[in-house]
């Protein structure tokens, strides 16, 4: 057996595990990451005239990308809690835009979130609500907030709102996922999802389940396919005996 024919053999075998593959959620590598699944479908219309029951033609619409994430539940949030952290080179988490009596937290203006202090049991101080929570505090609280502090000139709407760090995984600005593959041969290979933004999330516990996960589903905007990427592999040899009296060198 020549050396080109055993290096066209073993090219032949390039092929990924899990075991091969992660997967960076913007910059972010989230070891806890247990499965990634992803589909492609699109709109394909029959058209049909008059005079004749079968279609002449089909039209090709909108496509559609989406899929789902599950990570083993350990004891974080894996997808939050990554995504939270700051990295020399990694984009930042986009923090939200939102109510401050709907956050809990201080937000990037220095705003305290009521949202706790109103779920705990914020008592309304109106003399028609003085017995009652929820909406009416909602409401005393918002309106204090846009007066300010001071007396000023008026009501100001930018006090209401402020930028915080999101809570849930739904409210996390899209981002992009790369995933990573190489295996012990030095090949490699990778593909992208751009765009993803996060809808539904799931977890349960049971007396009867050995590992907790977590699942996220998910659509995108654009999909880049599995690329194979330059080898890393390096040079070394080893010897194999062929046939009597013969060998070769890796």
């Amino acid at each position: 057996m020549t050396m080109n024919n055993l290096e066209g053999y073993t090219r032949t075998f390039t092929s990924f595990s899990g075991a091969d593959i992660v997967a960076s959620f913007n910059g972010r590598v989230i070891g806890e990451l247990q499965a990634l699944s992803y589909s492609v479908a699109r709109e394909v219309a029959p058209v049909y005239t008059m005079g004749s029951p079968d279609a002449r033609s089909f039209s090709r619409g909108k496509r559609g990308i989406s899929g789902s994430l599950v990570f083993v539940q350990f004891d974080r949030d894996a997808l939050i809690e990554e995504m939270h952290k700051e990295y020399k080179g990694a984009p930042e988490i986009q923090k939200i835009q939102q109510y401050v009596t709907n956050m809990s937290g201080v937000g990037s203006r220095g705003s305290f979130g009521l949202e706790d202090q109103i779920l705990s049991g914020l008592k309304s101080t109106s003399s028609n609500g003085a017995n009652t929570y929820g909406i009416n505090t909602w409401d005393e609280q918002m309106t204090k907030l846009g007066y300010g502090s001071t007396a000023n000139s008026g009501f100001d709407d930018s006090n209401l709102v402020d930028f915080y760090t999101p809570e849930y995984a739904d409210q996390l600005m899209p981002f992009n996922v790369t995933i990573s593959m190489a295996n012990e041969f030095g090949q490699r290979a990778g593909m992208e999802l751009y765009g993803i933004q996060l809808l539904n999330e799931a977890s349960g516990f049971s007396v009867d389940d050995v590992i907790t996960a977590k699942a996220y589903t998910f659509v995108a905007r654009k999909l880049k396919g599995i690329q194979a990427k330059d080898s890393l592999k390096q040079s070394g040899s080893a010897s194999a005996k062929v046939s009597s009296g013969q060998s070769f060198t890796l």
